[in-house]
């Protein structure tokens, strides 16, 4: 307020042009520092986002089991059909589950060497390894670690220490009985298409029969009133 010179109409002005131009610059830097903060919390945000949940599949995939044969068989199609005789028959049930489990189990693993941190990479790579070499491996401890990552990162309470978790292993995936279901729809909607085109002609012969009693209501009606209205202009002559 001292540096404000009240002399002159030209110098006050002057001197609020100098204020309001000082308090837009401090303003608009403000801005623009406020808005590149908020850019750089909107893209940390959506990479957390998107690591959680490529991390959280990738934990749904290696720990969706707690029974049954818990352990990745890392054989192919090829070394099964080459431990078979040429006599027996290979089972396409087990051999193609077993193939979808590891299939599944490789593509976790490397989501997880991409995205993990550093002890999950550890594990991730060392069961990578085990099975590039042909041994059968367990995820347990790598769950166990996703386990606890995922939680912390969405403020969960830690699990209870006394809590006994049974062994997870990876999700086991089910049979493909979508070419079964899609064969039985296709003559049932035929079936329906007939039924609704039935139906339409019914609907068309009905709607026929419906118009034809109207027009001959209407056709009753209009004579009876021609017949009142004569026996009306009767009665007047009389």
């Amino acid at each position: 307020m001292r540096n404000i010179d009240f002399s002159s109409w030209q110098n006050l002005l002057s001197t609020l042009f100098a204020l309001a131009l000082v308090t837009v610059i401090g303003v608009g830097i403000r801005l623009l520092v406020m808005f590149t903060i908020q850019q750089r919390r909107e893209r940390a945000n959506r990479q957390i986002n998107e690591r959680l949940k490529v991390l959280i599949a990738a934990y749904k995939t290696l720990g969706g089991s707690f029974t049954g044969e818990l352990a990745v068989n890392p054989a192919h199609l090829r070394d099964l059909r080459r431990a078979q005789s040429p006599d027996s028959d290979l089972t396409e049930t087990g051999s193609d589950r077993a193939r979808r489990m590891r299939d599944a189990v490789e593509a976790a693993l490397s989501d997880i060497i991409l995205l993990g941190t550093e002890d999950q990479v550890r594990l991730a790579g060392k069961a990578a390894q085990e099975l590039v070499e042909g041994r059968n491996i367990h995820t347990h401890e790598l769950v166990i670690s996703l386990r606890a990552f995922i939680r912390h990162a969405l403020d969960l309470a830690p699990i209870p220490a006394d809590l006994a978790i049974p062994q997870q292993g990876p999700t086991r995936p089910g049979g493909n009985n979508g070419r079964g279901k899609s064969g039985d729809d296709t003559p049932r909607s035929g079936n329906g298409n007939r039924q609704g085109n039935g139906g339409n002609a019914g609907g068309s012969g009905g709607g026929g029969l419906a118009m034809g009693a109207g027009m001959a209501g209407t056709g009753i009606g209009a004579g009876l009133q021609h017949h009142d209205e004569t026996d009306s202009d009767r009665d007047a002559f009389k």
